[in-house]
């Protein structure tokens, strides 16, 4: 039986403490490491996450512990607190390629003492047996769209239905005129900065053929609010930001489809437009920049699901005033020096998109304008 969830009275909802962390680390480390010990980008990753996140550094070469000896340790945490441990122990073995199966049952042995019936363990599972194809069709029956509904596209703005969660819709000129009345907005609001966003990069609105999924141009919406590039490893940024913004634990199932996509390759293709580009969180410093964008995200008022929003409702806010009205905290100096940058900086875009965005202006007979962005 796993150790049971304490009660109102006996809950302990305190930010961890050094001892704690350390703790902490024991069982992530134990749960995580393949049979010749945790890797170096495992390494990297737990530091990130858990210094950003308690600002307290992990110990290196923690003593092992076992999972019911861990979740006696965590027994007055909650749900919510034990399912992010878990989360964090599976989020470690997703960037190892070959996933050990025995690191998928360890993490899964954790879960249970825990209590904690985490979806993207099954898909863990199907990459350690190499049944890719099946753990793609995972990532949408187990992950954050599972559930999705019609009525799920009302902040999308689409006038025709959409079957799939990522459907693409490239025939609907309501959707495209809302999108395309963003650049009439003033300089400096939200709206007006996510047009430019989209012509620095020739970036096609929904409703357009050639545009991006609906439910995807949503985090085109948090990419400006959170200052966040387009190159792939800024979208382990974006990602990470939202998917810890958001309480519901299916989010999680966000970062972990990025993951798959731009570090280890598993998922050749996910949220209807993006395409695998292994090796993205390896590049030195990501691991820290993913780690502080949970932190970021963890750190904005209440539960956010960010690619819920009807972002026209806050399209002609000042940027600053929609950015404080999420509490949207700046950036840590340990980000900022690994290299985080935002949309309108020198490496905050790619240079296709540069490429793009002028032969689009050149198309429309306009300069080409970046807004201050290079490819750096």
């Amino acid at each position: 039986m796993p150790v049971p969830f304490p009660t109102a009275e006996t809950v302990n909802l305190h930010p961890p403490d050094a001892d704690e962390v350390r703790f902490m680390s024991r069982g992530m480390v134990s749960a995580m490491a393949p049979p010749g010990g945790i890797t170096e980008l495992q390494q990297a990753l737990l530091d990130g996450i858990v210094h950003e996140m308690t600002g307290i550094p992990v110990p290196h070469d923690p003593e092992p512990i076992g999972p019911r000896e861990y979740a006696e340790g965590l027994a007055r945490r909650d749900e919510g607190f034990r399912t992010r441990m878990v989360q964090m122990m599976l989020l470690g073995a997703l960037v190892l390629r070959p996933l050990p199966p025995v690191v998928a049952e360890q993490v899964q042995a954790f879960a249970c003492e825990l209590g904690v019936d985490e979806r993207m363990l099954e898909v863990a599972r199907e990459f350690a047996a190499g049944t890719l194809g099946l753990a793609a069709l995972d990532f949408e029956r187990n992950g954050y769209v599972a559930d999705w509904l019609p009525e799920h596209q009302a902040a999308l703005h689409t006038t025709t239905p959409l079957a799939e969660a990522w459907e693409q819709s490239r025939h609907d000129p309501e959707l495209a005129a809302r999108w395309c009345a963003l650049e009439n907005l003033p300089d400096g609001t939200l709206g007006r900065r996510v047009a430019d966003f989209y012509r620095a990069r020739g970036f096609v609105y929904p409703g357009l053929p050639g545009s991006a999924p609906p439910l995807l141009a949503q985090h085109d919406w948090v990419h400006v609010l959170a200052d966040y590039g387009t190159k792939v490893e800024s979208e382990l940024e974006v990602f990470a930001f939202i998917a810890r913004a958001n309480d519901d634990p299916r989010a999680f199932s966000l970062l972990a489809m990025v993951v798959s996509l731009f570090e280890t390759g598993y998922l050749r293709a996910g949220a209807g437009l993006f395409e695998s580009s292994p090796g993205q969180l390896s590049h030195r410093g990501v691991a820290n920049r993913m780690g502080d964008a949970m932190r970021r995200g963890a750190r904005c008022e209440g539960s956010t699901d960010f690619l819920a929003i009807d972002w026209f409702e806050l399209a002609d806010l000042p940027l600053e005033e929609a950015r404080r009205r999420f509490g949207l905290v700046e950036k840590s100096e340990h980000a900022l020096a690994a290299g985080s940058v935002g949309p309108w900086e020198p490496g905050g875009i790619s240079e296709f998109q540069w490429r793009s965005g002028e032969e689009q202006a050149r198309l429309e007979g306009r300069p080409y304008d970046a807004f201050g962005a290079a490819v750096g």
